[in-house]
């Protein structure tokens, strides 16, 4: 029996959180967003500690090494600017949904 391709395995995988993870944001009601958003950021803040590690990567010795090392540079600056822009409009969404619930002044 032949073995299934690494790489089919994981784009199955990755196909089956999609499903999941639509689902599952689809199916939460509105009272708990702001909540689900919160903890959204923070995944986002600990993507970002893992980029900046991956962007701050250093080679050893040799040339073979030294072009996947700006690979990895390259690719950790590219994930934090990605997150950044998450979190900083998951910040802004959950701002106008709190503000939602605010009491409106009367004039």
């Amino acid at each position: 029996m032949e073995a299934v391709d690494p790489t089919v395995f994981r784009l199955a995988i990755f196909v089956l959180a999609i499903f999941v993870g639509y689902y599952v944001v689809w199916s939460v009601t509105p009272a708990l967003h702001t909540p689900l958003m919160a903890v959204t950021n923070a995944i986002s803040s600990v993507i970002i500690v893992g980029a900046l590690l991956a962007a701050a990567a250093h080679g050893a010795s040799g040339e073979a090494v030294a072009g996947s090392v700006w690979i990895s540079k390259g690719a950790g600056a590219v994930a934090a600017a990605f997150a950044a822009v998450n979190i900083f409009g998951g910040f802004l969404v959950t701002q106008r949904m709190l503000a939602m619930y605010k009491k409106k002044e009367k004039k």
